[in-house]
């Protein structure tokens, strides 16, 4: 298996490390425009990978070195900075993937690739990349709300102190300021959550479940103000991706992916099952009142900022 990593920026080489550490990949081809940056990160990863599994890794600042790469993952663009949202970064960005995705499509192999856009802002740039590539919209996938859904369960995890393996919660729409908690389909063990708060005596009020919903939002926010950016959770989410694609596994994961014709073109993250051609299936989770009108602004967030890039 043959990975391509465009950018190799903060999140681009995070994401290196993590697809390295999968053991599943036997070449990665880092590409960057700056050669120097993309030499010194190929270099550093090599070494890394003495210690683990055997893999090839390159560096090339020309698109013909993806050549034969069966997944390429674009992290190229400009990243987020305090007091940015993720829809700050939509001008710059879209101009990165009009760039970026004609060349990879020009060097890869249209019948089997898959793409995985890691670049924000995510649901309108997996939009742009399929309609640009031309791909099967199942095989041009977004990490989507994948790390909002991690943290989502990270903060169960540690309110109801039960492992973040045991929680099934899901975060759907924009990776951006409007996702939507799945507050009806969380469940602990099995258990419904509601269930498993009356039968371990814990308190998950209304106020609380507010102060969860802004902690999972304001999440990136809170790590960039103190860290610069956010990287090590965007690295796990790709690999995680990564392998249940390379695998076959079959698990449903919250990516983005887009459907629909015309004005009902959009990407937004909903749970859907991933195997090794990419989107196999999505499910349509049955939501509460308030959630579904939430998730209906969420979808018109997307379109509009889409509508806006003028294609």
């Amino acid at each position: 298996m043959k990975i391509a990593i465009i950018g190799i920026g903060t999140v681009g080489s995070a994401v290196a490390t993590a697809v390295k550490n999968t053991g599943f990949v036997h070449e990665i081809v880092l590409f960057d425009k700056d050669a120097v940056r993309a030499r010194a990160a190929a270099e550093d990863l090599g070494h890394a990978a003495s210690f683990a599994f055997d893999v090839k890794i390159n560096a090339v600042s020309n698109y013909r070195g993806i050549r034969g790469s069966d997944i390429v993952i674009i992290s190229a663009g400009a990243n987020q900075k305090l007091g940015e949202t993720r829809t700050d970064l939509l001008n710059k960005n879209v101009e990165v993937i009009k760039d970026v995705v004609p060349r990879v499509m020009a060097n890869v192999d249209a019948k089997k690739v898959k793409i995985i856009v890691v670049t924000n802002p995510l649901d309108v740039l997996v939009m742009l990349t399929q309609k640009i590539s031309k791909l099967p919209v199942g095989r041009v996938i977004g990490t989507g709300t994948m790390l909002d859904s991690a943290r989502l369960r990270t903060i169960l995890s540690r309110h109801l102190s039960v492992s973040t393996q045991s929680i099934c919660a899901n975060v759907l729409g924009e990776h951006g300021d409007s996702s939507v908690i799945d507050w009806n389909s969380i469940f602990i063990g099995g258990i419904k959550l509601d269930d498993f708060c009356r039968q371990t005596k814990i308190s998950l009020p209304i106020t609380t479940r507010n102060t969860i919903s802004h902690r999972v939002h304001n999440a990136a926010y809170e790590i960039i103000k103190g860290r610069g950016a956010t990287w090590d959770g965007i690295g796990a989410a790709v690999s995680d991706l990564l392998r249940c694609i390379i695998n076959d596994e079959k698990r449903v994961l919250t990516v983005s992916c887009a459907s629909g014709t015309g004005n009902k073109f959009i990407a937004l993250s909903l749970p859907r099952i991933i195997g090794a051609d990419g989107v196999l299936n999505t499910l349509t989770p049955k939501l509460n009142s308030m959630d579904s009108t939430l998730l209906r602004k969420s979808v018109k967030i997307i379109r509009k900022n889409f509508d806006s890039i003028g294609k």
